[in-house]
């Protein structure tokens, strides 16, 4: 079997680990835009046209299932996506995991750059999940980039800048980005040694890939053997994975099937 995955840059590792910690036999395609990233500076249009441009290049591998695995492209390419591709090539997006927080019963925040924490997207997302439940929109200027690069001090300060944002008495974080999941650990503890608390961090990464094996027909087989291979492309032309995704352990896991 064969799973795709879509984003500007690295911001896909999360949920590409995922999917080969649930099968270790699938082949992983990542299509990435890297003369354009960031997406989420770019207007809705650009970021539609991009997305695709990297969707159709991933679905001429002919894969099972392809994940959109970037928030904002999500927001703005996803039904495009789906009404070029589907119902041939099952599409999954990735939307912040709001409604598990809000089943928690507790105050949360929800972590995300400034563009989507301003957005009537997620507005309209808290308030048909979390209704009734307090919810504080946190922007993380800076992290995705930070991320992107695997800059330490960068990463470790916009952490700091989004932590003071963040209500003291929030015990669940919703990472609205998945480049953050990537840091997710420091995140957790920075947190934990500003509130004396344990706070737990809510990613898509583990759902929506379970979600394109569901999709795909196919079900978790994390026992299966690693014979799953991995092709990266760039604007549809061959490629490897940037020097900063072997910062993560995600991008290493990764690495060690790479074609």
């Amino acid at each position: 079997m064969r799973v795709a995955l879509v984003d500007s840059g690295v911001g896909l590792l999360a949920a590409a680990a995922a999917v080969r910690r649930l099968r270790p036999d699938a082949d992983l395609v990542l299509s990435c835009d890297p003369d354009g990233m960031p997406w989420g500076p770019r207007g809705p249009e650009d970021i539609t046209a991009r997305a695709l441009t990297c969707a159709r290049a991933a679905a001429g591998t002919r894969p099972d299932a392809l994940i959109v695995a970037c928030n904002t492209a999500s927001v703005h390419a996803l039904a495009t996506l789906r009404a070029e591709l589907e119902p041939a090539l099952p599409v999954i997006g990735t939307v912040p995991a709001v409604k598990p927080a809000a089943a928690r019963g507790e105050p949360f925040a929800v972590w995300a750059t400034p563009a989507t924490t301003a957005s009537t997207y997620q507005r309209r997302l808290v308030a048909d999940f979390a209704a009734g439940v307090p919810a504080t929109g946190v922007p993380c200027h800076g992290l995705a980039d930070a991320v992107e690069r695997a800059d330490d001090a960068a990463i470790r300060a916009a952490v700091k800048a989004a932590a003071d944002l963040t209500p003291p008495d929030i015990r669940t974080v919703v990472l609205g980005c998945t480049h953050y999941e990537l840091v997710a650990d420091h995140i957790r503890d920075h947190l934990a040694a500003a509130t004396g608390a344990r706070v737990a961090l809510l990613g898509s990464a583990e759902a929506v890939a379970a979600q394109a094996l569901r999709r795909a027909g196919h079900a978790p087989a994390p026992s299966a053997p690693a014979t799953g291979t991995l092709t990266v492309l760039a604007l549809g032309e061959p490629s490897t994975l940037p020097e900063a995704a072997l910062a993560y352990p995600e991008g290493r896991l990764l690495a060690a099937g790479a074609a």
